[in-house]
């Protein structure tokens, strides 16, 4: 988010960002996965393990993607499952569960497994093979041994024949082509590979580190700009933080109308060129703003409940109207920053935001923090049928409270802290010095000590239904709405006051980037 005839490697294009490193120290997992009739929409996958001794040996695979709260069942698009061992007799297994196989080890010191997954969807979370690529999620393909999730593994990709070109965020293994290595499975688990004839953009660097982007048929489109505002994007988002975690990125195009899923180093984006042209190009700078900005917010700077996960159960948080509320507030913010955003833009953001909060019945029957752990059951932008009128979305309302926290720090300290201090403090205290996510006292903590004040009343509008006070906090950028009107309309208005103080004008000019 692949067998290649030896005579062709020398003229092939084999994108494996980030380098060659040594072979492993401990015998890896040794995955192979292959799609020798890409029409069938299946993948072959064999999987070559020690065993750890015992009569039993029990596999699992996630029933989720982590950065898509929903269980989705990827057990059952394993097929045709064999077992032997290292003198090639075959060995029996039965299901353990929905997404577990107990085989039946005995005295055998190596299991080959061989299985087939099954693709019918094109989504971001699912893995997909047609006849013209191939995407694989490593959480619907490779299975682990239970509770060795810290286990090494190695992946071969065998393409189509014909298929040049594979697109990960793992290293590759000097000398072996189309080989990648993991150092346990929490980091293979987020590492998507796209598979095809793709074509790779003008790559750039940030402070030295490589930055890509590849698709599958990118499209027709001004190539050299969009690299341009992407690389404007990670300058502006990376000194924000003020450390660029990762040593290579790599921006994954996978088709349209697909989603897109953060990853440590790379993320996956529904990417067509053609309709960039047609749809609006601030659109999906947004878009890949806010994934890219994931890398922090989610992936490092985290609530406590996502790492280690929970890959069979999902991993239930209080807290996504931070790790995808506050996502949202920052693609704005950053996009201003960059230069790529205009000042009526920016407030227009933030006028339809909270439009699609207050025209919503919603908002009286559910918190932000219910529509944050209730996401499992509800969906990201909460239920559908008769029930969508008791529920919000976090993507909605997190951003809006995320502005109405910055407004009030800046507020309080006179200008002279905002949400960026918050951000940039959790991911020095706990992904850097503690290694860690963050619970909700703790977050808390930080934010009050950034504001050198308590915010109960802010703190409200995530944990009760209480009316956000739009007017008080707008105000304090010397910023004036428009609540008057009827809300099913939904014309809410923000303006800049005639009156605004000093204090008022520069909070403004900072918070919006108007330097």
């Amino acid at each position: 988010m692949k067998f290649i005839k030896t005579q062709w490697l020398a003229s092939l294009l084999v994108l494996c960002f980030g380098g060659s490193v040594p072979a492993q120290k401990a015998e890896p997992i040794r995955f192979t996965v292959s799609m020798p009739d890409p029409a069938s929409h299946t993948f072959h996958v064999t999987m070559d393990f020690k065993t750890g001794g015992g009569d039993s040996t029990w596999l699992k695979i996630p029933d989720w993607q982590p950065g898509y709260y929903q269980l989705m069942d990827y057990a059952s698009n394993i097929d045709r499952l064999v077992v032997k061992d290292e003198g090639g007799n075959v060995v029996p297994w039965k299901k353990s569960g929905k997404n577990g196989w107990v085989i039946a080890t005995k005295e055998a010191k190596r299991l080959l497994l061989e299985y087939d997954v099954k693709t019918t969807r094109k989504f971001v979370a699912t893995s997909y093979l047609d006849s013209e690529h191939g995407y694989i999620t490593p959480v619907s393909m490779f299975l682990h041994e239970a509770g060795k999730i810290a286990t090494p593994s190695e992946i071969t990709i065998k393409p189509y024949t014909g298929w040049t070109r594979v697109a990960t965020g793992l290293d590759s293994i000097a000398a072996k082509p189309f080989t990648y290595v993991a150092p346990d499975f929490d980091v293979l688990y987020d590492s998507p590979f796209l598979v095809g004839n793709l074509e790779e953009l003008p790559a750039f660097k940030v402070k030295g580190i490589p930055h890509r982007f590849i698709g599958y048929k990118l499209g027709s489109f001004d190539k050299a700009k969009l690299m341009s505002d992407i690389q404007k994007i990670v300058e502006k988002a990376s000194s924000l933080i003020g450390d660029i975690p990762y040593k290579h990125y790599t921006f994954i195009a996978i088709g349209p109308g697909q989603g897109g899923i953060e990853h440590l180093n790379s993320t996956t984006i529904s990417f067509s060129g053609d309709q960039l042209n047609s749809r609006g190009w601030n659109g999906m700078l947004g878009f890949i703003t806010h994934e890219y900005f994931h890398h922090y917010n989610v992936k490092r700077i985290r609530p406590i409940e996502l790492g280690p996960f929970d890959y069979d159960n999902g991993s239930k948080t209080n807290m996504l109207w931070v790790s995808e509320g506050l996502t949202v507030y920052y693609e704005p913010v950053i996009l201003r920053e960059a230069g790529l955003m205009e000042e009526k833009e920016f407030l227009d953001f933030f006028k339809n935001h909270i439009s699609n909060v207050e025209t919503k019945p919603g908002r009286l029957f559910q918190t932000l923090a219910q529509a944050s752990a209730e996401t499992w059951s509800d969906g990201p932008f909460g239920r559908t049928g008769e029930a969508v009128n008791k529920t919000i979305s976090y993507y909605q309302k997190g951003p809006v409270v995320g502005m109405l926290f910055d407004l009030a720090i800046r507020h309080e300290t006179k200008n002279k802290r905002s949400l960026d201090d918050v951000m940039r403090k959790l991911y020095q205290d706990f992904y850097i010095k503690k290694g860690r996510g963050f619970t909700e006292e703790e977050l808390r903590s930080t934010i009050e000590t950034i504001a050198g004040t308590k915010l109960d009343e802010l703190f409200s509008y995530i944990y009760t239904t209480a009316e956000p006070d739009y007017r008080k906090y707008l105000g304090y950028a010397g910023l004036e709405i428009d609540v008057t009107t009827d809300k099913h309309l939904g014309t809410f208005e923000i303006n800049k006051k005639a009156s605004a103080s000093d204090l008022e004008r520069e909070i403004f000019r900072s918070w919006s980037r108007g330097h």
